[in-house]
């Protein structure tokens, strides 16, 4: 003889009002009414002909029927997000999506990623660009390329690549009436500057490079993407900032030239970081692969 389930609903009344000791919490959790929660659970006990809850003036606690009945309720609705969420993801398992900075993208993930492109046809990749830390579980992200020492909690950072900090500009401007033949000839040009996390580059090269900070403080451009200011160097409006992974596209291809030989290495890098349940995912595992080979290669 088989078995008649009880009702869904009011299993899954009891399941919430036991979680929350409360009517109140389940029926908000559950965006129903109080009385719909009571009724759904008074209907579930007369189903199994067992009393669930003993309820007081101010206090709600489980019969030792429900204690016992509760662990089982509680795994079979696991087991059915768990089901839910892997034909949900069935889905997007050809789907990559990976959240990068925007100058970080245009300057040196987009002009490769037709290379991976070509070899995982199968993989639709999807790239979104922001200044703040991914949410990997809000924002449906299932890597992202980080910029910092590689440590975040309950994340798994891939080491990528590290920069050094150096002036860059046209070539033009080398061949100009202001003479650009050593450092102290900055004072007679434009510095351009990138805010935020960029902000500080200038005053650390020059730091290392043995002159006065305050030649940062003159007049100039500044930028809020450091994409801009490579653009706005590579436009001849005046010499900026370079991070390696920014500029070597533009240096190799002669857009860019380095006008001076001191550089100065970066106290960071960057990691392909990812959450640790989800991080060797097949579609993820290629990503890291190619990412990795393609940041040690020569530009």
């Amino acid at each position: 003889m088989t078995s008649r389930l009880p009702s869904l609903n009011g299993l899954r009344a009891f399941e919430a009002a036991a979680r929350h000791m409360s009517f109140t919490l389940a029926a908000s959790e559950l965006n129903v009414t109080q009385t719909a929660i009571s009724h759904q659970i008074r209907r579930l006990e007369e189903e199994l002909g067992v009393r669930l809850f003993i309820r007081q003036n101010r206090s709600l606690s489980l019969t030792p029927e429900a204690t016992e009945y509760l662990p089982g309720v509680r795994a079979a609705f696991n087991d059915l997000r768990l089901a839910a969420d892997r034909l949900l993801r069935r889905d997007d398992d050809h789907v990559l999506t990976v959240s990068t900075l925007a100058s970080l993208a245009a300057k040196w993930l987009l002009p490769r990623l037709s290379a991976f492109q070509e070899a995982h046809s199968g993989i639709d990749v999807r790239i979104t660009t922001s200044t703040s830390l991914v949410d990997f579980q809000r924002d449906k992200v299932d890597a992202a390329i980080r910029y910092g020492r590689g440590q975040w909690a309950g994340l798994r950072a891939d080491w990528l690549m590290a920069d050094e900090l150096f002036p860059v500009c046209s070539p033009s401007l080398l061949q100009g009436t202001k003479p650009l033949k050593c450092p102290e000839d900055l004072r007679d040009h434009t510095l351009l500057h990138t805010s935020n996390a960029n902000s500080d580059d200038w005053r650390l090269w020059l730091t290392a490079a043995g002159l006065p900070t305050d030649i940062s403080k003159q007049p100039g451009v500044t930028f809020d993407l450091l994409f801009v200011t490579i653009q706005a160097a590579i436009d001849g409006i005046g010499i900026a900032m370079g991070r390696t992974s920014y500029v070597q596209d533009d240096i190799a291809k002669g857009r860019l030239v380095v006008p001076f030989k001191i550089a100065l290495p970066a106290d960071a890098g960057f990691y392909l970081v990812s959450p640790q349940g989800r991080a060797d995912t097949p579609k993820l595992s290629a990503f890291r692969s190619w990412l990795g080979t393609t940041a040690h290669a020569a530009p």
